[in-house]
């Protein structure tokens, strides 16, 4: 049977994934007694319509971009990674970790030191995971999402015994010194005076993450290594015949996998809070599952839907804002998103190879 092109599979399969899901969403606002077409308008308002609209999507885009990444490294070797939560807030630990105790000369020094740290933190959470799978044969879905508690308890139990100044009662860091400050977009882009981006977080850490997007595309298709990767992803026991080494491949993966969601806390803690705070991740973990799906595992089908889900983020809190609709909606039309990318992909996949199959032979006719 004919399949379809490569640029279908890519664009058009994931697009009817999104009409079927904001239709199904459109109806869901319906039955809760709002109007669907209001609804929308209201979301592009205030996530694009203004730069600290703009500011904001972007803010949680660059979240999605590194756990996106995450998930789809770790995919690409078959491997199911839901723990991005969980190195996420490692990460922030060795963010934190740098900020408070190292004497960074400039944020630019600092930005490279603690992404190293990030990454390093994030990796080494996800590493137990992946030896266990490697070495013995533990479920990585189960030991991931065990590790994503794990970490939570280790969080807050650093917040509060270990990292909170004297006599404050919030779980939190103490502030950063100021040579670790990121500068925001409004300190980059606005001239003097303007109110541009001023009151959004978006920072300089989102091209970091479009530097991740670019690294990930030249690891997975332009080296030996994500040769190998995508080898033992397509076929296991092909790869072992061709004497690829598929211990080595799992822990390479997750490292790489746990390295890039540990770097979404540079946004977060040093970008955003300027300290290490409970719940800097925001969830941002589980979201880079749908954002992978939806973009088929490739940085810029990730970059493309890490913005879709950065819109949602902020249109979600317009909506909470002027609207009876709650913001929990968001995460409906997330999970939405999710089930028609995900489970129900053959659903629109499979009319769309009967289409193409279809007008194929008619040419050939």
């Amino acid at each position: 049977m004919t399949k379809m092109p490569l640029w279908a599979d890519a664009i058009l399969v994931p697009l009817f994934s999104l009409v079927l899901a904001a239709f199904v969403s459109a109806l869901v606002i319906l039955g809760i007694g709002e109007s669907p077409v209001d609804a929308f308008n209201l979301m592009v308002d205030g996530a694009l319509k203004r730069s600290d609209g703009w500011g904001f999507t972007l803010y949680y885009t660059t979240n999605y971009i590194f756990t996106g990444l995450a998930v789809a490294v770790a995919f690409h070797a078959r491997l199911f990674n839901i723990g991005g939560e969980g190195q996420a807030m490692l990460g922030g630990v060795g963010v934190a970790l740098a900020c408070l105790y190292i004497p960074w000369p400039h944020w630019t020094v600092a930005l490279v030191g603690t992404s190293v740290f990030a990454a390093l933190f994030g990796a080494a959470w996800a590493y137990i995971p992946a030896i266990l799978q490697a070495k013995r044969g533990s479920h990585i879905v189960i030991t991931t999402i065990m590790f994503n508690y794990i970490a939570f308890s280790v969080l807050a139990y650093l917040l509060v015994e270990v990292l909170r100044p004297a006599g404050s009662m919030d779980p939190a860091s103490a502030t950063f010194p100021e040579a670790t400050h990121l500068p925001s977009f409004h300190d980059m882009f606005a001239p003097e005076g303007s109110r541009l981006f001023r009151s959004a977080p978006a920072n300089v850490s989102f091209f970091l993450a479009l530097l991740a997007c670019l690294a990930v595309w030249l690891l997975i298709w332009r080296t030996r290594l994500g040769y190998e990767i995508r080898s033992f992803g397509h076929s296991e026991s092909a790869a072992k015949y061709a004497g690829i080494s598929p211990t080595k491949i799992t822990v390479v993966a997750m490292l790489i996998s746990g390295g890039l969601a540990g770097m979404m806390a540079v946004n977060t803690t040093m970008g955003e809070s300027e300290r290490l705070v409970l719940n800097f991740t925001e969830n941002a973990g589980f979201v880079g599952i749908a954002v992978a799906l939806m973009g088929r595992n490739h940085p810029v089908g990730i970059l493309l839907a890490a913005l879709l889900f950065g819109f949602l983020q902020q249109g979600g809190a317009e909506l909470a804002l002027w609207t009876s609709i709650p913001r929990e909606l968001i995460v409906v039309i997330q999970a939405l998103v999710i089930l028609f990318t995900g489970a129900l992909d053959n659903m629109v996949r499979m009319p769309l190879e009967r289409l193409f199959l279809t007008f194929g032979k008619k040419e050939v006719n």
